[in-house]
């Protein structure tokens, strides 16, 4: 029972306080970040070295045609689409076949609507094709 008067009802949960508990034993279970530089530095290290690894190779992945956005909004972009259309492949006289084994992604699915981007891709298929070392 409580005492009498208008008073809080006593219902306390809160005994984890700034990581003490009684006697301090809770603060070992923080999880610290003082090796964050140490971490940065790893990380940067890390993506250098595979980088060496893969040298000839496009570090970003496979190439990616130049696409616009859908929507109004955002359609006077452009942005790094999904794949290579057939035709544009056709064009680079590359065989939809050959082109994932030497780094460039397909999308047998998008079509080309205006012949600009459609020649955009070709001349960047022929640019990637001409330095690369097989």
């Amino acid at each position: 029972m409580t005492g009498a008067g208008n008073h809080v009802i006593p219902n306390v949960h809160f005994r984890k306080v700034n990581g003490m508990t009684k006697g301090g034993h809770y603060r070992a279970m923080f999880r610290t970040w003082f090796d964050q530089a140490a971490r940065k530095k790893r990380r940067s290290q890390n993506r250098k070295a595979k980088a060496a690894r893969m040298a000839p190779r496009p570090v970003a992945g496979l190439l990616r045609p130049v696409v616009h956005p859908p929507t109004q909004r955002y359609n006077m972009k452009l942005r790094l689409g999904k794949g290579f259309t057939l035709e544009e492949l056709r064009e680079a006289k590359i065989s939809p076949k050959l082109a994932p084994t030497i780094g460039i992604a397909v999308d047998h699915r998008r079509r080309n609507k205006c012949a600009e981007s459609l020649q955009a891709n070709v001349n960047r298929l022929k640019l990637y094709k001409s330095k690369l070392l097989i």
